[in-house]
């Protein structure tokens, strides 16, 4: 199984709706390892922001699943954008200078080469995921699914996890892993 994956990033320190509280990083990770288990999957492909990206990469990395990692723009703006600028306990920045090394030197690592001024940059990434996803289950006649890391509520026009999930949805077989089921 091919797995696409995209879902939220860890709440800001004042989020005012928490959708990834900082404190389900732990729960978040074995989700994403069970479920990657569970679907016997051989090849995840993702962006790596700070959050459900990076969690996922951790747990493909430690179950020996090849990660092909998807970038709108340069590793250098994406890893200021959308990785080192949320707080906690997890080596958010450690972990992905790590993932896109292994993924460069494994021919594993895809930019796309946008405008990162576009309003629809992110969207326009989650449609690389999702044909690198396709394009990896056809190189490797297997099956493709997408795993939507999140809370399953929208935050209006411009949520880019619903985004994902609603153009997954029109190519493969789609499964949620719940962020918040998780709250004690």
């Amino acid at each position: 199984m091919i797995a696409a994956l995209a879902g939220r990033r860890v709440d800001a320190p004042n989020a005012a709706t928490p959708r990834f509280p900082a404190a389900q990083i732990e729960r978040v990770e074995t989700a994403i390892r069970s479920r990657l288990a569970a679907d016997d999957v051989t090849a995840l492909v993702c962006a790596a922001a700070c959050g459900a990206d990076l969690l996922a990469l951790a747990a493909a990395a430690e179950l020996g699943i090849r990660r092909r990692i998807v970038l709108p723009f340069s590793v250098e703006r994406f890893r200021e954008s959308s990785v080192v600028d949320r707080p906690g306990p997890y080596p958010w920045g450690g972990h992905y200078d790590r993932f896109v090394r292994e993924a460069e030197s494994g021919g594993d690592l895809v930019l796309l080469d946008l405008d990162p001024h576009d309003p629809h940059v992110y969207e326009k990434a989650n449609l690389g995921i999702l044909d690198q996803a396709a394009r990896l289950a056809g190189e490797c006649s297997d099956e493709s699914e997408a795993l939507v890391v999140w809370d399953e509520r929208s935050r209006g026009p411009g949520d880019v996890t619903e985004h994902f999930a609603r153009e997954a949805r029109l190519r493969m077989p789609v499964a949620a892993i719940h962020i918040l089921d998780a709250l004690p």
